[in-house]
C-alpha cells in the first residue's frame, strides 16, 4: 500500500460548486482545477482550488454567473506542515470572479515569487504575488483577460528570451444563451450536449514582455490558424531541437501538436507525427494530457486520456513519429471502460520508472440511466510502469483509491518534502481528495531549478541524470500538464537503491548546459543556472 488518504487531516473544507441547473449548461460538467505552489515563500507547497459560480436556469450570458457568495470563491490554503492547511483566501485576495475553470502557475516577473493565472468563462485573471502570500489582480494591465471559454493554461518560454509566455486553451464556441437542449424528454433524461453540437474555437498565445506584461500573438504565431476543442495542455521539447512544443488535448476533435519553428511561429503537426487520432483513425474525447519520457530513452512521450469505451491513448516517441502503443503497453486494456481527466506521469514508488495516475469520472451525471455499464463516479487509476509496460495497481495502492468520486483536476508535488510525490484531486460538486504518498523506501532526488539568464523558474529546462549503474532518466521543468491544473515545478526522480547520482545535467532555456557530479540522493538539490 503506497497511499493513505490525507483529506481529513488536511482540514480543507473546499467543495467545487458546479451550481448545476435543470438547463444542463455544459460548463457545469467540467470544473475544476487545482494548483500546488509555495504562495508565501515559506518552503512548503500550498494549495489553490478554482471554483464555479452561481447559475440560474434562464441564463443569457456569463455576466449572470454570480461569484459573490463565499461558497463560490476560489480558495487558497496555506500549508502549515504535518498535513494540515489553513484557508487564507481573503488575506491573499484571490476569491476571483466568473465561472472558474483552470489555473496556471509561473513567476511572470522573475522576482522569485509564483504568480497565478486563473481561466474562466468570458474573462480570465492574472494575480501578481506581492509577497507573504498576498496577490494583486493585474489582469487589465497585463493584457490577458481573453474571452470565450478558456480551460487549461500554462506558462512557457517559447521564444527563449527569459520572459515567461502564456498559452491558454479554449474549448467551444459556446455561451449560456446558445445552450441547446439535448438528450431525451423530461428532466431525468435531459443530458449535457456533446461537443459536436458546437464549433471549435482558437486558442490564445501571449508573448511575455517582462514584468508580467503580455502581448497577444495568437495570430502572428500561427496558433490561431488551428482552432480546436481544447481541454488539456502540456509542454515539452518533443522533437529534441532545444525549443518547447505545445500539445493540446481536444475533446472529440483531432489532437494538436504545435511544433515550435524557432522564429516565433508554430506549425500544427499532430497528423503528420501520428498523434491526431487513435489507432483506428478516429477522434476521441481528449481531456487530460501529459508529456514525459516513460521508457527512459530520452524522448518525451504523450499520454491523452478519453471517455469510457474509447480507451486512453499512449503515443511513444520514436524520434520523428509518435506511435500509438496503448495496446502493447497495457494502457488500452486497463482503461477501456474509464473516463479520465487530471493526469500525470510520475514515479510514485521511486523505482526509476515513471508511472501514470488518472483522476476519473464520467461527464454525464445520468450516464447510468442511459448506459448501465458506465459509472458517473469512478475510482482513481494508478498504472505501475515496469520497464515500459503498465499494470493497473489501483486496488492495492491504498485507501484513497477505494472510493469513487467525480474526479476532474489533479495536481502533483511533494507536499511534505519526504521524497514521495503526492496527488490532490478536485471533484466536481464535491470535496477534493489528498492522495498522500508513503512510498519512501527507495531513494530519490528532487531538483529545484533557479534560472538566472533563463526565466527564474527554469521552466523549459531539460534535465538528465545518470546513476552509478549507467541508467539514465530525463525530465522537463514545467508546472503544466494534465487537466486545468498546475504542479510543483521541481523535477522529481526516483533512484531505486542508488545512493547518489553520478551525473546531473541541465540544459537551460538560455542554451547554457551545466552539470554536477556525485550528487547525493534523498535531498532537495537547488540547481542554480551559471551566469556565464
Amino acid at each position: 500500500m503506497a497511499f493513505v488518504d490525507g483529506t481529513a487531516a488536511s482540514k480543507i473544507g473546499f467543495i467545487f460548486n458546479a451550481s448545476k441547473t435543470p438547463a444542463k449548461y455544459l460548463i457545469e460538467t467540467m470544473g475544476g482545477g487545482v494548483a500546488m505552489l509555495d504562495a508565501d515563500g515559506d518552503g512548503r507547497l500550498d494549495l489553490f482550488f478554482v471554483n464555479g459560480a452561481g447559475l440560474k436556469s434562464d441564463m443569457r450570458n456569463s455576466r449572470g454567473a454570480d461569484k459573490s457568495s463565499p461558497e463560490y470563491w476560489n480558495r487558497l490554503y496555506r500549508n502549515e506542515g504535518g498535513g494540515a492547511f489553513t484557508d487564507v483566501t481573503e488575506k491573499a485576495g484571490v476569491q476571483g470572479r466568473g465561472y472558474g475553470q483552470g489555473v496556471a502557475v509561473g513567476d511572470c516577473d522573475n522576482d522569485g515569487r509564483p504568480d497565478l493565472f486563473v481561466s474562466a468563462l468570458d474573462g480570465n485573471m492574472l494575480y501578481r504575488n506581492q509577497g507573504d502570500g498576498v496577490f494583486a489582480d493585474i489582469t487589465s494591465a497585463a493584457g490577458v483577460a481573453g474571452g470565450g471559454w478558456s480551460t487549461s493554461a500554462g506558462f512557457i518560454d517559447y521564444d527563449l528570451d527569459g520572459n515567461l509566455d502564456l498559452f491558454v486553451a479554449r474549448y467551444l464556441d459556446w455561451d449560456f444563451g446558445r445552450n441547446k437542449r439535448c438528450g431525451g424528454q423530461g428532466t431525468v433524461l435531459r443530458a449535457y450536449c456533446h461537443p459536436n453540437e458546437y464549433r471549435p474555437v482558437t486558442h490564445l498565445l501571449y508573448r511575455g514582455l517582462g514584468g508580467c506584461r503580455f502581448q497577444d500573438v495568437s495570430e502572428e504565431s500561427g496558433i490561431a490558424k488551428s482552432p480546436g476543442k481544447g481541454l488539456g495542455v502540456a509542454f515539452s521539447d518533443v522533437d529534441g531541437d532545444g525549443w518547447p512544443d505545445i500539445f493540446v488535448a481536444n475533446d472529440s476533435f483531432p489532437q494538436q501538436l504545435f511544433r515550435n519553428l524557432r522564429d516565433g511561429k508554430f506549425e500544427q503537426v499532430a497528423l503528420s507525427m501520428g498523434a491526431a487520432y487513435d489507432e483506428d483513425g478516429k477522434v476521441f474525447a481528449g481531456m487530460g494530457v501529459d508529456l514525459a519520457d516513460y521508457d527512459n530513452d530520452g524522448l518525451p512521450d504523450v499520454f491523452v486520456n478519453a471517455l469510457a469505451n474509447q480507451g486512453y491513448a499512449l503515443f511513444r516517441n520514436s524520434g520523428g513519429l509518435l506511435d500509438y502503443v496503448s495496446g502493447p503497453s497495457g494502457v488500452g486494456a486497463a482503461t477501456k471502460l474509464h473516463s479520465g481527466w487530471g493526469t500525470r506521469f510520475f514515479d510514485y514508488d521511486n523505482d526509476g520508472w515513471k508511472d501514470l495516475f488518472v483522476a476519473q469520472g464520467h461527464v454525464m451525471d445520468n450516464i447510468e440511466l442511459t448506459q448501465p455499464g458506465m459509472r458517473y463516479k469512478e475510482r482513481a487509476l494508478l498504472l505501475h510502469n515496469v520497464r515500459g509496460k503498465f499494470t493497473d495497481v489501483s486496488a492495492s495502492a491504498g485507501t484513497p483509491f477505494l472510493t469513487a468520486m467525480v474526479g476532474r483536476g489533479a495536481a502533483f508535488g511533494d507536499i511534505n518534502d519526504d521524497g514521495a510525490v503526492d496527488v490532490v484531486v478536485s471533484a466536481n460538486g464535491a470535496a477534493p481528495r489528498i492522495f498522500q504518498n508513503t512510498a519512501t523506501r527507495n531513494s530519490w532526488l528532487l531538483i529545484d531549478p533557479v534560472g538566472t539568464k533563463s526565466n527564474r523558474d527554469g521552466i523549459g529546462a531539460s534535465v538528465r541524470i545518470v546513476t552509478a549503474s549507467g541508467a539514465e532518466q530525463f525530465g522537463f521543468v514545467s508546472t503544466s500538464g494534465g487537466y486545468l491544473s498546475a504542479h510543483d515545478r521541481r523535477v522529481h526522480f526516483g533512484l531505486g537503491h542508488e545512493r547518489e547520482v553520478k551525473l546531473l545535467e541541465i540544459r537551460w532555456p538560455s542554451g547554457i548546459v551545466q552539470s554536477w557530479k556525485n550528487v547525493a540522493a534523498n535531498q532537495i538539490f537547488v540547481a542554480k543556472e551559471a551566469t556565464q
